[in-house]
């Protein structure tokens, strides 16, 4: 081989090399603009995975696309009229408001007529309603006790009876803070996401000067004294239940013994289904996210439990079947379409795996007045080819792993044993959406809030929080649900008061009506939805 066919060699394996070299830094600037479309669309874009419901005609089935079709409102002519524009639709003032009634009438002297002279009499009335707020005041509730002696005996005995009128109990000894107060101030932090230090200074603008630390104590007391053992009650009855729902997020605790102020704690949570009569939602702090905790939380129960991928739900003993979320799967899916351009976007095999999902929870949505057993048995005729496709599908794609699109097909392809779990009951649900909008509330909240000093503190948060949401969900009214607790539960057991603490319980025929949220008033939960905000 002589000099100049081994110069030629030796020019192509450069450029063989330059190529290739190439080939790796445009895949590396391909992945470095997903990113950033996809940091842009977190940003700027709206949170809502929802697409169009035309993107599932990608297959050309007609006979399928017929069947998940959305039925569209019957049309309907009729006479045209025209009405004076009063407020939005969306507006709505409660029918049962005190009605604060002013009457503007002419003084006596002027009810003239301007013509003739003559007295003026009322021919008609304009009405104009205005929504009037009154902010929440403050009074002292004085308790005075009467104590009662016998004169005769003070007279003629050398030991007088004291007899004592009958007082109910604080809900703390020694403070000032009623029933009312605790509740209020615990309903504006878990329910309303208001902090202390913000109520503090809402209390010092009426005059009123409590600490958040005072806030804080009462809030942990009246925890430890009067909820936990509701708590624990309620954790009973959850693992009583078949069918169980369960997520995890994240918290800061700043005093956690042995960890950085820096570094994770986390809040479990775990809920009763959809199906369920009387809804149970509770939260459970702890120091990490191993899958101990989980495993301890539900010794007594077994059944079927949705969770996400994580996966220290898959350690959990055999009792415990686990069923997989398949808007996890949609999530990475609709993320590896957004992250391509928009040009490229509506016939990419992320729209596709996409659309597969979307079938799949149109059909649940045909199927959710079906009593289990028929659901069941719609899921295997009509749910079941669709997996299977969608799988054989997946199979056959050739795509890197580490792009978008190859991490959610290596997400499916992991995750089949559990997704496909949901078949093996009418009870259970193509999704953990239930668990993840239950765990909103506090993600929402810690945005305000942003940390818990104290591991107690971040354990009474677990447990109002719990309280609150579970009120909510059962159509209950959460400050009159606490200030009822409060009043009852320090005075358990005596005449005219409850007897335990499973009356507290949801469900329970010792609540009060006045407790009840009236069901006008309710706001529904979309039972099955898949798209979740940020």
């Amino acid at each position: 081989m002589n000099r100049q066919e081994i110069s030629v060699e030796k020019l192509l394996n450069i450029i063989e090399e330059k190529e290739r070299r190439i080939a790796e830094l445009e895949q590396q600037v391909q992945w470095f603009m997903e990113q950033m479309r996809l940091s842009k669309r977190k940003q700027f874009g709206v949170s809502s995975e929802q697409t169009k419901i035309e993107q599932i005609n990608l297959f050309n089935e007609e006979e399928e696309t017929h069947n998940l079709a959305i039925s569209e409102p019957q049309k309907i002519e009729v006479k045209a009229y025209y009405r004076k524009r009063t407020r939005l639709t969306t507006d709505k003032l409660p029918e049962d408001l005190p009605v604060e009634v002013i009457e503007h009438k002419l003084p006596e002297k002027e009810c003239i007529c301007p013509e003739c002279g003559s007295g003026l009499h009322t021919m008609g009335k304009e009405t104009r309603d205005e929504l009037k707020i009154i902010p929440a005041k403050a009074v002292i509730v004085r308790h005075i006790r009467h104590v009662y002696s016998c004169r005769n005996c003070e007279k003629t005995s050398d030991h007088t009876p004291i007899v004592k009128a009958e007082i109910p109990e604080p809900v703390i000894k020694g403070s000032f803070a009623s029933p009312e107060t605790i509740a209020h101030i615990a309903t504006q932090k878990f329910m309303m996401g208001s902090p202390l230090y913000r109520q503090e200074q809402e209390w010092k603008q009426n005059g009123i000067e409590i600490s958040r630390q005072t806030m804080s104590n009462w809030l942990i007391k009246a925890c430890e004294d009067w909820l936990e053992p509701i708590y624990e009650e309620m954790k009973k009855r959850l693992c009583e239940h078949e069918v169980l729902h369960a997520d995890e997020t994240v918290m800061q605790v700043l005093k956690e013994p042995g960890k950085a102020a820096q570094s994770k704690s986390y809040m479990w949570l775990y809920r009763t289904s959809g199906d369920t009569r009387h809804q149970i939602i509770l939260y459970d702090y702890q120091s990490d996210r191993k899958h101990i905790h989980p495993e301890e939380f539900l010794k007594g129960f077994s059944g079927y439990l949705h969770a996400d991928g994580y996966s220290g739900y898959y350690k959990l003993p055999e009792k415990i079947t686990v069923v997989g979320c398949w808007a996890h799967v949609r999530r990475k899916f609709f993320d590896a379409m957004e992250a391509l351009p928009k040009e490229k976007q509506a016939m990419s095999n992320a729209a596709k795996g996409v659309a597969y999902c979307d079938k799949l929870f149109h059909l649940e949505k045909q199927f959710a007045l079906l009593c289990p057993e028929n659901r069941l048995e719609e899921r295997e005729k009509q749910s079941k080819p669709i997996i299977d496709e969608f799988y054989d599908w997946i199979r056959k794609l050739n795509v890197l792993p580490k792009t978008h699109l190859g991490k959610a097909v290596q997400y499916a392809q992991y995750q089949r044993k559990y997704l496909e779990r949901y078949m093996l009951n009418g009870r259970l649900e193509i999704s953990n959406n239930r668990a993840e909008r239950s765990i909103k509330p506090f993600v929402i909240g810690r945005k305000n809030w942003l940390f818990s000093n104290t591991p107690s503190g971040a354990r009474a948060s677990a447990v109002y929080y719990s309280l609150v949401e579970t009120a909510k969900e059962n159509g209950l009214n959460p400050f009159e649900y606490l200030s009822w607790i409060f009043t009852q539960a320090p005075n358990l057991g005596k005449p005219g008061y409850v007897s335990s603490f499973a009356d507290f319980l949801p469900g329970s025929v010792k609540i009060p009506a006045k407790v009840f949220i009236p069901q006008s008033k309710r706001t529904e939960l979309e039972k099955y939805a898949w798209e979740e905000d940020e």
